[in-house]
């Protein structure tokens, strides 16, 4: 501050220091977009270090062929599950330690799934003394990174999915108009098949409604940027091509079905069944874990 407070006070930092453009950010943009080393560089220093605005400028020029945020840590852990008898309340835990060597210890991972079952009796429950005790026995830091919960709304199931490794976990609600379709076997082996598609191919939300109108405007901006100059009369149709492939990656029900080779819809897959037992199948609600991402904020 001033010493004289009488006078106004005001300081603007100089452009060349605004931002310091280090070669660990240039690295991060690189492996957030897959773009070239010097593409990123100018991509920063245009962007005055803001990585979000340089991954849009990059994706825009149609420099980043990818544009997933880098949000991995270098945790060690692993996804663990429990769903409750009956199927109506289930949850998956992260829990990290600091070696794959302990990740894979036996002891470790029946620690693990007896934390999932306390979580899924009572999200409430104080679990540092469980923690600590473990700590003590494995020898190795140990955290209680994160859990979700899901009970079952009405008629459906809560199903769960670890994939080999325990890396990856999915739990999913899928909900049904009869009672008496939950008792299907067709109706379970779709719930079984939605969590093996959600852990393959990690989509964001169940369908395009639940996507933030912001998300969706800066899509439409981005491919708009991308077919600058083109026809006028090309630009809509190449537009909302470019959107709906971006709903086909980051929406559930607008993926190719995995085991049918993508051949047909989720969606799609899901209609045909609900036909099938004449009654309507609803995707409610699902989480997908993986070891060491850092959640969206």
């Amino acid at each position: 501050m001033p010493d004289n407070p009488g006078i106004p006070f005001s300081f603007s930092y100089p452009k060349n220091i605004m931002a310091e453009i280090t070669a660990a950010s240039v690295g991060k943009l690189r492996e957030m977009t897959n773009a070239g080393l010097m593409d990123c560089k100018k991509a920063l220093t245009e962007a005055q270090g803001d990585l979000e605005a340089a991954v849009d400028l990059l994706r825009k020029r149609g420099a980043a062929s990818a544009a997933k945020k880098a949000t991995r840590e270098a945790n060690e852990g692993v996804i663990a599950q429990h769903i409750q008898p009956g199927a109506k309340v289930g949850v998956i835990v992260e829990i990290n330690c600091e070696t794959d060597f302990v990740a894979r210890n036996e002891t470790f991972l029946a620690f693990c799934d007896d934390i999932a079952k306390k979580l899924a009796a009572n999200p409430a429950i104080d679990l540092e003394a469980d923690r600590t005790a473990q700590v003590g026995k494995i020898g190795e830091n140990i955290k209680i990174s994160r859990f979700h919960r899901l009970e079952v709304t009405g008629n459906g199931l809560v199903a769960a999915y670890i994939h080999t490794g325990a890396k990856v976990g999915v739990l999913v609600e899928v909900g049904a108009g009869k009672q008496e379709t939950v008792a299907n076997d067709d109706f379970k082996q779709v719930v079984r098949d939605i969590t093996l598609q959600i852990a393959a191919a990690h989509p964001s939300v169940v369908s395009r409604e639940q996507l933030n109108a912001d998300v969706v405007a800066k899509e439409k901006e981005i491919a708009m940027e991308q077919v600058k100059g083109k026809p006028a009369q090309a630009v809509a149709k190449i537009v909302e091509g470019k959107l709906e492939k971006f709903y086909q990656t980051y929406c559930l029900l607008d993926q190719g079905f995995v085991k049918k080779n993508s051949e047909i819809t989720v969606r799609e897959h899901i209609a045909s069944v609900s036909k099938q037992l004449g009654d309507d199948i609803v995707i409610r609600s699902f989480v997908r874990f993986q070891v060491g991402e850092t959640p969206a904020a």
